[in-house]
């Protein structure tokens, strides 16, 4: 479904970002993954390349935070590649700080890394994907951006700033032939979920209306899905995927 594009994934180093990594090598794109650290870059490198060393995949570690950092690292993609058609905007951090609890500079933490990171990614790529005729854009969001969170208000908030900026990117860069839409995850089993005791995950998954924990191969599956030609005419859109659990 991807073969010949080549695609950029930020946090694609675990949790839903690598399992975004592996869907898009599995449907024939070339990845670069950019991870916070080379050590785990080297690490999600390893795996990829050991599970098939046909795969066209590579890695770097811009501060994600430092605009210019950024820019260089989406450059660097471009002289290596020739193009850049997919920009997965997936690094974030998630909250769960009650509003009186705050520190000093938290807030801005997590606005930072979820909204300001992800506009750095895109200013210089669609750059790019204007001089070659189009492109797409994904950004990750969060069921939360729909129905909020009882706490971490940061990280709801920045959630609803990533549809925003998607919803409104889309209308502006549509007739240069960039699509940008979001992908709004439930629960999903990352290494986070996975390592609460069961008698924490029953409860979740009795209250999904699927009965289950989202995968990340679930999570995957819709940005294959939006980044192929069989989603050229979807364009503005926040795809829920989470089982109906929207409260």
């Amino acid at each position: 479904m991807l073969k010949g594009k080549v695609a950029v994934v930020t946090g694609g180093t675990r949790g839903i970002g690598f399992a975004i990594v592996k869907k898009y090598l599995e449907n024939g794109a070339k990845v670069v993954l950019f991870g916070s650290r080379k050590e785990t870059v080297d690490k999600a490198l390893a795996a990829l390349k050991n599970e098939d060393p046909s795969w066209e995949a590579d890695g770097a570690y811009p501060d994600l935070s430092d605009p210019k950092k950024v820019e260089e690292a989406i450059e660097a993609v471009k002289e290596k590649f020739g193009r850049i058609d997919i920009l997965v905007n997936n690094a974030g951090i998630s909250d769960s700080t009650k509003v009186d609890n705050y520190e000093p500079g938290q807030f801005e933490k997590v606005i930072g890394l979820n909204v300001n990171s992800i506009f750095y990614a895109i200013q210089p790529t669609v750059k790019i994907m204007k001089e070659q005729g189009g492109g797409c854009i994904i950004n990750t969001s969060s069921m939360v951006s729909i129905s909020g969170q009882p706490g971490g208000v940061a990280y709801p908030t920045s959630k609803f700033a990533v549809n925003g900026l998607t919803l409104s990117l889309a209308r502006e860069l549509g007739p240069s032939n960039i699509r940008v839409n979001a992908v709004a995850p439930g629960i999903t089993r990352t290494d986070m979920v996975a390592a609460l005791p069961k008698e924490m995950i029953e409860p979740m998954a009795a209250a999904i209306p699927l009965r289950r924990i989202g995968e990340p191969e679930d999570v995957a599956n819709a940005f294959v899905f939006l980044a192929s030609d069989m989603a050229s005419y979807v364009t503005g859109e926040v795809l829920s995927v989470d089982g109906a659990m929207r409260a």
